[in-house]
């Protein structure tokens, strides 16, 4: 094989990533106005008035100033995180859990997650679901690592165990990108103790390129601290074993069937008791995906 065809075959292997990863960013939904009314709404709030536990950190050099809030816990049964002044929290991007398949495209690998764990919090859980996977795959499963574990002896270490009010292992998550884009997930890991700092503002791999696009990888996420993670309490946010594909194979087969049980729990978000809108949320058009991913095609051939 010449130069000239390893050259072409090798940009031509960038340009089907960069489609992929364009289909993949269009399969986030739109934001219903309930959301963004409380979106918008908590960051003019400026700063949590319910703080459940407080002392985290968005970034490690910057302030301890990020909190898990209760604000809206009794009104519409949700968690989430928030700093002060407007912030709410940037999205690390974490490769914890089972690696390979058909949706591996290298961006976890070691070189790129060196602090890379093969188990996720809730592994034994979804284990006894008998879905055929033994743990959450960062390629295609969007999961949210939400809590923090307790520092080790008596070491001051802010910590927050969120099924002390209310959430359930696995439970769906609803997180609304800087870009007011909407992507499901499901809380599938912790934020440990091993670090320097108690930290807030993870995701896995195929949730972050949901927001993001394909330049994200193991050691590059949102810096912007933009991002709003939602808990919702109660059995009924958890899928269960049949309430979500477990076993798909493409992060797009996973956040579909996740959008049913989704769209019902995103319409209890009010950020004034029913003064929201309860939209439902709606797939970003796929005739303007199709249109993108055709002109990039023939501006190959040409």
């Amino acid at each position: 094989m010449s130069p000239e065809t390893v050259s072409f075959s090798l940009y031509l292997l960038a340009i089907i990533g960069l489609v992929l990863s364009l289909v993949q960013l269009g399969a986030a939904l739109d934001l219903p106005p309930n959301l963004r009314e409380f979106y918008d709404g908590v960051r003019a709030k400026r700063q949590c008035t319910n703080q459940l536990a407080k002392g985290f950190y968005s970034n490690e050099s910057g302030p301890n100033t990020f909190s898990y809030c209760g604000s809206h816990l009794h009104s519409s049964g949700i968690l989430y995180i928030q700093g002060r002044n407007g912030a709410l929290a940037n999205m690390d991007v974490d490769c914890d859990g089972l690696l390979g398949g058909p949706a591996d495209d290298g961006r976890c690998r070691l070189a790129l997650s060196p602090d890379y764990q093969n188990t996720t919090a809730f592994q034994s859980i979804l284990a006894s679901y008998n879905r055929g996977i033994t743990d959450l795959n960062p390629y295609v499963h969007s999961y949210v690592v939400f809590g923090n574990t307790p520092g080790i002896g008596t070491e001051a270490w802010s910590s927050y165990d969120p099924t002390t009010h209310g959430m359930r292992p696995l439970s769906l998550m609803a997180v609304v990108c800087p870009d007011y884009r909407l992507v499901y997930g499901v809380w599938g890991d912790t934020n440990g103790n091993d670090g320097q700092r108690p930290m807030v503002g993870e995701a896995s791999l195929s949730l972050a390129t949901y927001c993001s696009g394909s330049p994200i990888n193991g050691n590059s996420g949102i810096d912007e601290d933009a991002v709003l993670y939602i808990g919702f309490t109660g059995e009924e946010a958890v899928p269960g074993p049949d309430g979500a594909d477990w076993a798909a194979t493409s992060p797009d087969a996973f956040q579909r069937s996740l959008s049913t049980l989704g769209d019902r729990l995103v319409q209890r978000v009010q950020y004034q008791n029913g003064a929201s809108s309860e939209a439902r949320p709606h797939r970003t058009a796929d005739a303007a995906r199709l249109v993108v991913v055709v002109f990039i095609v023939v501006t190959i051939l040409l």
